[in-house]
C-alpha cells in the first residue's frame, strides 16, 4: 500500500469572524491553551504520517511560516540562560518533516487555495486540513483515528475520503451536508466519543441546506484525502458562488467519475474560526493542559 505523505493547509483567509483578534495576528496563531490553533492541526497531520506540509497563504501570513521555523536568536538566548528544555520544546518539528509555504495570489476561494499547492504537491496524492477545525487530541489517538484512518482507507481502495460528523438539527444549515447512497442511513451519534471511524460511499454534497432540504445530518468536518486527480477538476472548475472556485464542485465531479467515500469522525471537533466556539475550545484545551501539569 502506498501511503500519502503530503498535506495542504489553506491559511490565506482573513479570519473576519474573529475580528478584532485577527486584525494583526493570523487567526491560525490564536492560542488554544498554551499553543496556537495551527500547532494542533500540524501535530495531527504528523501523527497520521504526513511528512511534507504545504501552507497556502498570502503576504500577511508570514508569521505562520515563521512559527514553524527556528528562531536562532531566541534559541541561543534560551540556551545561554540554561533553558535548554524550553528551547527544545520550541523546535518540535521532527527532522523528517518539511513545512513549505506558497501564496495563493488571488482570493478565489478554497478550491483555488488547494489548487495553488499543486506546484509543490506535484503528482502526489494528498490530504487537506482546514485550520479552523481542530480535532480533540485528548480523547482520540491521532496515529490511528480520523485523518490517520482516512489515509489508511485511501491506501487500501484509492477512494478519496472526506471526514463527516452528525450535527444537531439547528446546525445543519451551517455546513456542507453529505447526500448518501440509497439504502445507507449514515447514523452516527452526536458527540459520542466511543464511536469508531467507518467509511462508505457518498452520492454528493449539498452546501448549507435548510433542515427540510438536507439529505442527511452528516456535515463535512474539514479533513479530506484526495487523489491527485482533484487538481485536474479544480483547474477546470469555473467560479460560482461569490466568484470563487468551490472545492465542492470539484468533489462532485470526482464523485461522478471515480467515487468518493466519507469517513465518520471519532471524538469531538472545535471551530477555532468562530468566536463562540473558539472561546469554548480555549477553555477546554487550557483545562486539559493544566490537568496534565498537575
Amino acid at each position: 500500500m502506498k501511503k500519502i505523505t503530503h498535506a495542504v493547509i489553506p491559511v490565506a483567509g482573513f479570519g473576519t469572524r474573529m475580528l478584532p483578534l485577527s486584525k494583526s495576528v493570523p487567526k491560525e496563531l490564536l492560542p488554544l491553551g498554551n499553543r496556537p490553533a495551527i500547532h494542533y492541526v500540524v501535530e495531527e497531520a504528523i501523527a497520521a504520517g504526513i511528512k511534507h506540509i504545504v501552507l497556502v497563504g498570502h503576504a500577511q501570513k508570514s508569521a505562520i511560516e515563521n512559527y514553524f521555523d527556528i528562531n536562532a536568536e531566541l534559541d541561543t538566548q534560551l540556551r545561554h540562560k540554561g533553558k535548554n528544555e524550553l528551547a527544545d520544546s520550541l523546535n518540535w518539528l521532527p527532522a523528517d518533516v518539511t513545512v513549505s509555504m506558497i501564496r495563493q495570489g488571488k482570493a478565489l476561494g478554497l478550491g483555488h487555495a488547494v489548487l495553488a499547492a499543486r506546484p509543490i504537491i506535484g503528482e502526489h496524492d494528498f490530504a487537506v486540513l482546514l485550520p479552523d477545525v481542530v480535532l480533540d487530541p485528548f480523547t482520540t489517538d491521532m496515529s490511528t483515528d480520523n485523518l490517520a484512518f482516512m489515509l489508511d482507507a485511501f491506501a487500501k481502495d484509492n477512494h478519496s475520503q472526506i471526514l463527516v460528523n452528525t450535527v444537531a438539527d439547528e446546525d445543519v444549515h451551517k455546513y456542507g451536508i453529505a447526500q448518501l447512497n440509497e439504502g445507507h442511513s449514515g447514523n452516527s451519534k452526536v458527540g459520542d466519543k466511543a464511536n469508531v471511524n467507518t467509511s462508505f460511499g457518498v452520492a454528493g454534497f449539498v452546501e448549507k441546506p435548510s433542515l427540510a432540504e438536507a439529505p442527511s445530518k452528516l456535515a463535512v468536518v474539514g479533513r479530506y484525502v484526495f487523489s491527485n486527480k482533484i487538481f485536474d477538476y479544480l483547474a477546470n472548475t469555473t467560479a460560482s458562488v461569490g466568484g470563487e472556485i468551490q472545492l465542492t464542485d470539484a468533489i462532485d465531479a470526482l464523485i461522478s467519475e471515480y467515487g468518493v467515500n466519507v469517513t465518520t469522525m471519532r471524538g469531538d471537533s472545535y471551530d477555532a474560526g468562530d468566536m463562540r466556539s473558539y472561546m469554548q475550545a480555549f477553555i477546554y484545551f487550557a483545562e486539559q493542559q493544566l490537568a496534565d501539569d498537575e
